[in-house]
């Protein structure tokens, strides 16, 4: 990763909560907003790992941050996790993502929400997610599933299976309710041109 990609990243993290990305806000939220907190220090862990320099220097002390805000907050996304711009985490609490999971860009997720891992049967595997997805408080997306874009993941819902694009799911286990999608849900998503 390069720090191009990282500041963008970061920024596009900070977009998606302040609607602009500016420095003022990006220090105070580094210092104050629990969530985005955890996500610069994610995005700081990955591209130090990255970067032989910063690996030996910068990584061990932004490995130890990332691991303090994972007890602090309740929130465990593993370092590897590849997950794209514009990352939001709704509130926090309870959240687990597995570290082969694949999140793609600007996925709101929820308090409780679980992204992880099937041991066996037909859908052994991890999730892979689409571009503006919503997750809902205590859902649960398990196995080798894949989430199309546009997609909005009711509270509770449990996952288990493919979501075509636009879609809306509910229930347990997770059942297509509308072909409405995501939309309202996931804002602020117009920061390609506004951050350089």
């Amino acid at each position: 990763m390069t720090f191009k990609e990282y500041r963008f990243l970061v920024l596009s993290d900070l977009y998606r909560i302040t609607g602009h990305a500016r420095r003022g806000p990006l220090l105070r939220y580094v210092f104050r907003g629990e969530s985005f907190r955890y996500n610069f220090w994610l995005r700081t862990c990955a591209y130090a790992r990255s970067n032989p320099v910063l690996k030996f220097t910068v990584y061990p002390f932004a490995r130890f941050v990332l691991g303090h805000l994972t007890y602090k907050l309740g929130i465990s996304i593993p370092v590897g996790t590849v997950i794209g711009s514009g990352f939001y985490i709704g509130h926090f609490g309870g959240i687990v993502v597995s570290q082969k999971a694949v999140i793609g860009r600007n996925c709101n997720i929820s308090q409780g929400v679980t992204i992880g891992r099937a041991n066996r049967g037909k859908n052994k595997g991890y999730p892979v997610l689409g571009d503006n997805i919503y997750i809902g408080p205590g859902a649960v997306i398990a196995g080798n599933v894949r989430i199309g874009s546009n997609v909005a993941i009711g509270a509770n819902c449990v996952v288990a299976m493919d979501i075509p694009d636009d879609c809306v799911v509910a229930g347990v286990p997770g059942t297509i309710i509308s072909r409405k999608g995501s939309t309202g849900y996931v804002n602020r998503t117009d920061y390609d041109g506004k951050i350089g």
